[in-house]
């Protein structure tokens, strides 16, 4: 049984190292200038000195070029490429034909990935971006599993990527011109405004030319609905929905298909992509530690292996609900969040080990914390560790009953502090950038919204009950007008 790569996005040099720390065998990123994510904090530099990291750690190190260049990106293509040489990197990720052809010509000594941005979803499409020269073949988030099965077999001599988890777009593969028309900002530059999460509201014009708001309230909100017709299907009336507080029609849930990670191995996926290079150092540990886990233990001991046993992990990093997507073809109704873009989970980053020293753990503190709290850390060797703060004490001995977000302050934490285990299992179970979670105190709508999306997941995975669902809405509809 094949193992598949596990790659994970990493937005910084730090979330580079922490993806390898818990477990990535490859990373991918990039500089602002010249891959889709305008917020990257990547230099040049730093992408060298994580190339020469991965290289030691027998890890890799992909690079994006991934955006349509206009004109003015062209000018840049010259510099770039020389840089690529420089570095050899293990892999570059292109979705313009146009960038593919110049690297191949340029560079011919570069691996050259085709993106997930070339929309690919046939076996024909691979097999074009392979005769082209791709090594490695990302398919559009919109394949089904069946479908990479197909795509694995016809095209045995390239590679296969697919997305596992992260935040999905409601656009085909993020090719998406909302953003460009409400925003100014280009989302195949890099720039998305994320238009699709916007709220937005009803309104009527009269034959005058007055516009109208349409307002729901409790006198009326059971007396219509909204709903529209498509000319070619009379009688296929399609829901236009809008509660009392908002309307998110196109908010999409995030993609987790752990829970299929067992067709992936077994249908001989090369390897399995994470999202989220803007996302923080909390999520990609986590992400990380939770699939590399799943991984070893399905191609340990597949016979008794559960999803079931990862997903409260999942659940501990912010999301805006989970969903299996297209992994089974059709998307369902259930992949949508109407009623919150707001990502949100039971638990929050607390912060990171920044050094050992011989009285206990520097710590970085990321989020609010109070003495007494009780913080979890995440080991990228072990079990998670979980111990009280019976004091907040800096590493120049100021003493704190709390310390609040922002203030990036380091504490000592002594070795004291971590119950049943001697100083040295410390030092081996929490290494330099260990990160840490604690309990969060959520507003009784984020409960139940958490409790909403948790069953519509269950749905999807089979397991679920819609008489439950339909509870569990009714119950955050009333937490919402309150």
């Amino acid at each position: 049984m094949k193992k598949p790569e596990l790659l994970l996005p990493a937005g910084s040099l730090e979330r580079m190292k922490t993806a390898f720390l818990y477990g990535a065998e490859a990373v991918y990123c990039g500089t602002p200038s010249m891959s889709l994510r305008a917020k990257s904090q990547f230099t040049l530099e730093e992408v060298k000195e994580g190339v020469e990291l991965a290289k030691k750690l027998g890890k890799k190190v992909y690079l994006t070029l991934n955006l349509f260049a206009h004109n003015k990106d062209l000018e840049k293509l010259p510099e770039f490429v020389t840089t690529l040489r420089e570095i050899q990197p293990h892999g570059v990720i292109v979705a313009d034909p146009a960038i593919f052809i110049y690297l191949r010509e340029n560079a011919p000594e570069l691996n050259l990935h085709a993106s997930t941005q070339s929309s690919i979803t046939s076996w024909k499409s691979v097999e074009f971006w392979e005769k082209l020269g791709a090594k490695m073949a990302v398919l559009a988030r919109e394949v089904s599993i069946p479908d990479m099965k197909i795509i694995k077999e016809k095209c045995p001599n390239i590679k296969i990527e697919t997305f596992i988890h992260g935040s999905m777009c409601m656009s085909y593969s993020g090719r998406c011109l909302l953003s460009n028309f409400l925003a100014n900002r280009g989302a195949n530059q890099g720039k998305c405004a994320h238009c699709c999460r916007w709220l937005y509201k009803l309104h009527i014009k009269l034959k005058d030319g007055t516009l109208k708001e349409i307002e729901i309230n409790e006198n009326n909100k059971d007396l219509f609905e909204f709903l529209i017709e498509e000319e070619h299907r009379p009688g296929d009336l399609l829901e236009i929905i809008e509660t009392e507080s908002r309307a998110n029609i196109l908010n999409s849930k995030d993609l987790c298909l752990l829970p299929k990670l067992p067709e992936f191995i077994n249908s001989q996926i090369d390897c399995l992509k994470v999202e989220g290079r803007n996302k923080t150092q909390y999520y990609v540990a986590l992400i990380a530690k939770t699939y590399r886990k799943a991984i070893d233990d399905y191609i340990e001991n597949p016979e008794n292996w559960k999803a079931e046993n990862y997903l409260d992990e999942l659940y501990s990093v912010s999301n805006r609900g989970f969903s299996l997507a297209f992994a089974n073809g059709n998307l369902e109704q259930y992949a949508n969040n109407y009623d919150s873009t707001k990502s949100t989970s039971e638990y929050e980053f607390v912060g990171c080990v920044t050094n050992v020293n011989n009285n206990g753990i520097e710590f970085v503190v990321k989020n609010k914390i109070i003495k007494n709290d009780k913080i979890i850390f995440i080991s990228p060797k072990g079990e998670n560790i979980e111990i009280e703060l019976e004091k907040l004490i800096d590493i120049d001995n100021n003493e704190f009953n709390e310390i609040n977000s922002g203030l990036e302050k380091i504490i000592n934490i002594p070795f004291e502090f971590f119950k049943g285990f001697s100083k040295e299992k410390i030092v081996e179970l929490l290494p330099v950038l260990t990160i840490a979670k604690k309990k969060k105190d959520l507003s009784e709508v984020d409960k139940a919204r958490i409790n909403l999306d948790k069953e519509s997941y269950k749905i999807e995975m089979d397991c679920g009950s819609k008489e439950k669902y339909d509870e569990l809405e009714k119950i955050l509809l009333e937490k919402l007008k309150q």
